[in-house]
């Protein structure tokens, strides 16, 4: 019986990866008709289009670590090892937005601007799910959430920094934040695999986590859209 379980969870958990792997594939794509990332792609970004990036990323930084700590507190004791991970998760992404600030002032923004600026339209749908989605009981359907946005710190933020770096003539510490996180995501990824064993049971899980990832990427693309669109 538990080799058939295991052979079961096995086959939820590839199809949970069969499923993300296609919301990345769409969410790229959506990422290229993104117009300050096509700008980037093309090599004509500008300062201003930087700056214009930090400031709006960093609004919906600062909610990261809340909307994980939200999502710990609403797993129970059943599954207290993915409330650990939770929780450990936000403690590490929750000064992130500290970098943005750093880079922003770096490159000429002001401290004031940065931390004044409301969420854009993108940035205040997707943070509002993202809320939503995390006061659920067991909201582990915010696996399929992590994997889109550690994905972009894993695959984009190092091929972003360093173009970023390149096109304008920055240093390290001007792109650290984007630097910082295509050489940790990895690690967040990594535990992926284990998380989705733990928690999809049958095909409803498995279209939950996967739904929510492509609802995130939607979200994310929007966001990135919308600069300074308030």
């Amino acid at each position: 019986m538990l080799q058939d379980i295991s052979k079961r969870r096995q086959e939820l958990v590839e199809a949970a990866f069969r499923g993300l792997a296609i919301a990345w594939t769409d969410f790229e794509g959506q990422l290229e008709q993104v117009p300050v990332i096509r700008k980037l792609n093309r090599g004509h970004l500008q300062i201003g289009d930087y700056r214009a990036l930090l400031k709006n990323l960093r609004q919906q930084v600062v909610d990261g670590g809340c909307w994980i700590a939200r999502a710990a507190s609403h797993v129970d004791a059943d599954h207290f090892e993915i409330r650990s991970h939770f929780m450990k998760h936000a403690v590490t992404e929750h000064r992130d937005f500290q970098m943005i600030e750093a880079n922003f002032i770096a490159c000429g923004g002001t401290l004031e601007e940065i931390r004044s600026a409301p969420k854009n339209i993108g940035s205040e749908a997707l943070s509002a799910f993202m809320f939503h989605k995390a006061s659920q009981p067991n909201p582990f359907a915010l696996l399929g959430a992590m994997f889109m946005i550690e994905g972009l710190g894993s695959r984009k933020a190092v091929e972003w920094g360093a173009a970023i770096k390149e096109q304008l003539g920055l240093d390290d510490h001007q792109v650290s934040f984007m630097l910082y996180h295509g050489a940790h995501d990895d690690d967040h990824l990594d535990e992926l695999e284990t998380h989705l064993a733990m928690t999809v049971h049958d095909e409803s899980d498995v279209q939950d986590v996967v739904r929510t990832a492509r609802i995130v990427g939607r979200l994310y693309a929007l966001q990135l859209e919308e600069l300074d669109h308030v």
